[in-house]
């Protein structure tokens, strides 16, 4: 056989055997064969060398509310990256918070953001609210509904056009508009009032990647 013939050989022979490697990837990570056929970044890329989701390293219970973790970090080993639990308990209002700048301090500006992907399980419905930095505390925030996954692993795109976040009067009407909060974001904030048992795996929001701390 002439060297040519070899190489090119050779060369199929491991092309076949990356495209297989994506394959099995994919059927484990949903989403990275159509990364990596484009040429794009898989979540694994998001990551931070300290525990994170997608670059997430602030997933709190917040102690609001009767949670299990009861306060602290949420996030737990998962294969070779992580996820974040945390079950709600009885009827009333729960708290668990996403610091998007990975400090508190810290805030994003999300205006030209489109929405962010979560993907998760929940047993109930609950709500997502955003944060800005100038009106952090309270419950008066605008939000918008996380609907239950019967608690299967589901992936979700959450809008961040106005019309598609409200407020609830439980809670109170928020003081600012929901463009000034975008522009000033410091968290997600996931709220629900029911038991419910919640797993978080991936968080990307269109345009922003957070800064590792």
């Amino acid at each position: 056989m002439r060297p040519d013939s070899r190489f090119r050989r050779a060369l199929v022979t491991k092309t076949l055997a990356v495209a297989a490697g994506v394959v099995a990837l994919s059927s484990v990570v949903p989403g990275v064969a159509a990364d990596a056929a484009v040429g794009g970044s898989s979540p694994f890329s998001w990551t931070c060398p300290n525990a994170s989701i997608d670059g997430y390293q602030q997933w709190i219970a917040s102690g609001e509310g009767t949670t299990i973790p009861a306060n602290g970090t949420m996030l737990v080993r998962r294969g070779r990256g992580y996820e974040a639990k945390i079950t709600f308990v009885n009827a009333e209002w729960h708290v668990a918070v996403v610091w998007l700048g990975n400090q508190f301090e810290a805030q994003a500006n999300l205006s030209t953001s489109g929405g962010f992907w979560l993907t998760y399980s929940a047993t109930d419905d609950l709500y997502v609210q955003l944060r800005p930095a100038s009106h952090w505390s309270g419950g008066d925030k605008w939000l918008t509904k996380i609907p239950s996954t019967g608690g299967a692993v589901e992936q979700h795109y959450f809008s961040f056009a106005p019309d598609q976040w409200t407020w609830l009067p439980e809670l109170g009407q928020p003081s600012y508009t929901f463009p000034s909060a975008l522009a000033e974001a410091r968290g997600l904030v996931f709220v629900g009032k029911t038991p419910n048992t919640l797993d978080f795996r991936q968080l990307q929001i269109d345009g922003y990647r957070p800064p590792c701390k």
